[in-house]
Order: C-alpha cells, then structure tokens, then sequence
C-alpha cells in the first residue's frame, strides 16, 4: 500500500487540471505566465500575507530568504536536528554553519528550550549567529510564540519552513505566516504538492519580498537584463502554477471531508 496516494485526488480534479494545462499550451507563456501570478495571489489571500514569492523548488524557497539576509561565511544558523538534508543544506551552500537544535521526543519539532544552548555554542566556536530556520513537521506548526521571543531577544532573523506544515494552524495563525519570512515545497508528496517541483516564500516585509523577487530571477532589477545582484534562476513554471491552482482550490474541500 502507497504511503501516499497522489492519484486518488486527481481523480476528483483531473478535468480541471487538463483544461488548466491546456489554457497554458495556448497561450504559450510558459515562463512567467498569468497562471503564477494568479497562484501568487490566491496563495497569499489563502495563507493572510502581503507577498507571496512562487519559486522552483522548497530548497529556492528557503535559500533565497537566506541570501536576501546576507547569511554567509562566519555566520551560523540555529536549526533542527530533525529535517530533510535541504534545511542544513541552503545554509552550508551560503558558506554558513548549521548550529543544530534539540528537538521534542514527541512531535520532532524543534524544542525552544535548546536555542540558547545552540547560540552559546555557535559563539564559543567564533561564529556569529544571524538566523534560526525552524521547520514545521507533520501538519504541526513549530511552538512559534517561544521561538519568536528568543529571536527577538537575540535579534535573530527568524525563517519558517513550513513545507510540511501548509495548512495547519496554530489557533487562527496559518502556517506560513511566522517568522519574519516563511517558506514552502511543492514536491509532490508535501500538503500542497504540484507533479513536479516548486516553491513559495511568504512575506509581511515590503523591502525584503522586492529584494526576493529580485534574486529569483537572476537578481534582476527594472528588467531581466538590469541585474544589480547575485540571484537564482529560481522561477515557478507556469504549467505547474496552473495545476497549482486546481490543487490549491481543493485543500479546504480535502479538510472539510477529512473532518466531518
């Protein structure tokens, strides 16, 4: 038996997603298309920020903040020490040091109560510590009140990864919407998953979002060839928008028939 069964929701939404595809096969726009703005728009009204980012994968999603902060060598990042290799891995490719976190033996989240204990250690060993990427698990949001305060009080950058959290709330607090930045993966399996890769970053900071968009297409500034930084090509497709979109429309329909 599959862990996941991608098909079963296709079903449901396939006819949908087939006139989706082929609106963008007549248009043609397959960079850049009006179907990733119009994901842009309902992602952000879905999750209740001012931006929302599309990229290309959930690991864009979560180096793109990082390099839009300058995160890089001599710096560390606190993280969890329970995560998929990406969330360590966009902080060692800055030239960053990943500063693991202990986590709760019962919901794997990170546990606030090891983030002290993770900056002195970061200090101790010369490093200066700039961020903490927690990551939400399992439908769970990460214990962001206590998280949020340490930051804070350390003037910590704080990014969420909420790719496996999409959806879940803390009371009416959407995941997605903790953290200074909050990221997202549309791998298949994740809450919200495209048929192939994708991404989204989310944002209430208006100069940070511009510097974001910025680095996801080559650090672009007026137009693609004013490039007045170092960036990605960290673009959503515009095919996998498009059934994004479908995919999107449905969640609170799967939510409602899972809960009654």
């Amino acid at each position: 038996m599959d862990f996941i069964d991608l098909s079963a929701q296709q079903r449901i939404i396939r006819k949908k997603i087939e006139k989706r595809i082929n609106d963008v096969l007549d248009h043609g726009q397959y960079i850049m298309g009006p179907e990733v703005f119009e994901l842009e728009e309902k992602l952000k009204s879905y999750v209740n920020v001012k931006h929302c980012i599309s990229c290309s994968s959930g690991t864009d999603a979560l180096i793109i903040p990082l390099m839009a902060k300058g995160i890089g060598p001599g710096d560390a990042v606190i993280t969890t020490s329970f995560s998929y290799i990406a969330t360590a891995e966009v902080i060692a490719l800055l030239g960053a040091t990943p500063i693991f976190c202990d986590i709760y033996p019962r919901t794997f989240n990170i546990d606030p109560n090891g983030l002290d204990k993770a900056y002195d250690r970061a200090v101790r060993g010369g490093l200066k510590p700039k961020a903490i990427i927690s990551v939400d698990l399992f439908g769970l949001p990460a214990r962001y009140r206590l998280i949020d305060e340490f930051a804070k009080f350390k003037n910590l950058f704080l990014l969420e990864d909420a790719a496996q959290g999409f959806g879940g709330k803390i009371g009416n607090q959407k995941a997605g919407t903790f953290g200074d930045v909050s990221s997202t993966s549309f791998f298949p399996a994740k809450p919200l998953g495209g048929y192939g890769d994708g991404g989204a970053i989310f944002t209430n900071n208006n100069k940070l979002a511009e510097k974001m968009r910025s680095i996801r297409v080559h650090g672009g500034g007026k137009d693609k060839y004013d490039n007045i930084r170092l960036g990605l090509n960290g673009r959503l497709d515009t095919l996998q928008a498009a059934i994004l979109i479908e995919k999107l429309a449905q969640i609170n329909v799967d939510y409602e028939i899972i809960c009654n």
